[in-house]
């Protein structure tokens, strides 16, 4: 997920409109996925740099974990 300055003026468009009109059920739901995504994009930003940097893991995982790496795995 690239995060685009379309999703971040989205976002911030639905925060001010939140903040002084409210917002309908599809736009909380919006607003919602669109967090979700940039929040992926954050995440997928920080793993890439760090294995570019030679970061290994050395936490050894398993089905009840339950951490985002698991959860996308299993």
């Amino acid at each position: 997920m690239v995060i685009t300055m379309e999703l971040v003026e989205r976002i911030n468009y639905l925060a001010r409109k939140k903040r002084y009109e409210g917002l309908t059920e599809e736009e909380k739901d919006e607003q919602q996925k669109l967090r979700r995504q940039y929040l992926d994009g954050i995440r997928k930003q920080i793993v890439d740099a760090m294995d570019s940097a030679g970061y290994t893991r050395t936490k050894k995982h398993d089905t009840r974990c339950g951490c985002h790496d698991c959860k996308t795995r299993h």
